[in-house]
């Protein structure tokens, strides 16, 4: 299992085209990945699922990958993660 932390500097947070670009990003792989702000715990496959955690400037998220290819995902999401949010 792979987990980082993120804190998001997007002045909007995440709202829907960098939204849709995170959960597309995230089905590229066959691990199975989930976005967390504070208590709730999300799918990170699922764009609505994703969009009703509320993330906003400032927030810190944790991202979960755990699969065959965690390796490789996690590190394109905190990729993701650090140019677009």
């Amino acid at each position: 299992m792979q987990t980082f932390e993120y804190t998001i500097k997007n002045l909007i947070g995440i709202h829907a085209r960098p939204g849709g670009e995170l959960v597309a990003t995230a089905k590229k792989f066959t691990s199975v990945t989930t976005i967390a702000k504070g208590e709730k715990k999300v799918d990170l496959t699922r764009l609505f699922a994703v969009m009703k955690l509320g993330i906003k400037q400032g927030e810190t998220v944790t991202i979960t990958v755990e699969g065959d290819d965690e390796a490789t995902a996690a590190l394109a999401l905190k990729e993701f993660f650090e140019k677009n949010l």
